[in-house]
């Protein structure tokens, strides 16, 4: 079991940052490749960004590649979710999730089996 906590979500005025976190409790942190998605109002939860275990590679979805950058401290059970150039319709509950070992596709959350409780973002219009 791991349990994941985010933070670090709040009210930002288009162009602006901000910088999610979320720490990890239970297994082995390093075990698991780490993911963002978000959740708007009335839509389906969709993938944001994805890193491997080690932290060398990384994964975007074409809406925010550029704009955000995924991180982890495998030493501080964390995963980071930097967020720049934030517009509205970035607008959402943002989530981290722990992959599924050995599942191959990295953008459906249905290969991700533990989740956050959420972060709300933001960016009034």
């Amino acid at each position: 079991q791991v349990h994941l906590v985010e933070s670090g979500g709040g009210l930002v005025q288009a162009g602006g940052s901000l910088r999610l976190s979320c720490t990890a409790s239970g297994r082995t942190f390093s075990d698991y490749p780490m993911g963002w998605f978000r959740q708007a109002p009335g839509k389906e939860r969709e993938f944001v960004a994805r890193i491997s275990r080690s932290g060398i590679n990384t994964y975007y979805a074409d809406s925010v590649k550029g704009r955000f950058t995924i991180s982890r401290d495998n030493a501080k059970n964390t995963v980071y979710l930097e967020m720049n150039s934030l517009k509205p319709e970035d607008t959402a509950v943002y989530y981290c999730a722990a992959q599924r070992p050995n599942s191959s596709t990295y953008d459906q959350k249905e290969n991700y089996f533990y989740w956050g409780q959420g972060t709300q973002v933001t960016v009034p219009s």
